[in-house]
């Protein structure tokens, strides 16, 4: 399995910080590797809402269909995806209220199909993509939302 983990301080609250990363249109304005959204359930967002989205890595685009496992509105949020060839992934997000706005956390982990292989293979493949994405993510959403 490979995960990423990364936070950053946001000038927001974490109401408006939610508000941008939980509603599905929004993505293409700060997820770095989205590029489609084919459906998704209507706001405001509840545990059970599903959502069906394209993403690319290294110019190789694959669907991903999401369910909303656990949230807490303003505060925490964990989707499971569904991928190509069994594929697994899971994104959760942390909300913490800071003096100057909001401590965001993301995680992403993603099970590459075919067992301990696929997960080799997959190393090699993306390498660093996905940490440098991430990053690149947050640093958008950054941008889009410090006051």
């Amino acid at each position: 399995m490979n995960e990423v983990r990364t936070s950053l301080e946001i000038a927001a609250s974490p109401s408006d910080v939610w508000r941008v990363v939980m509603d599905p249109e929004r993505l293409k304005d700060w997820v770095t590797i989205h590029r489609s959204l084919h459906s998704f359930d209507p706001w405001p967002p509840k545990v059970g809402a599903k959502m069906d989205q394209t993403l690319a890595v290294r110019g190789a685009p694959f669907r991903v269909r999401w369910t909303l496992v656990d949230m807490e509105t303003d505060r925490h949020a964990v989707w499971h995806g569904k991928g190509p060839a069994r594929s697994h992934a899971e994104t959760e997000y942390h909300f913490t209220p800071t003096d100057a706005g909001t401590h965001f956390e993301y995680r992403n982990s993603f099970r590459a199909p075919l067992g301990p292989l696929g997960a080799v293979a997959g190393r090699v493949v993306v390498g660093d993509v996905p940490v440098r994405e991430a990053n690149a993510s947050l640093a958008a959403l950054k941008k889009l939302l410090d006051k």
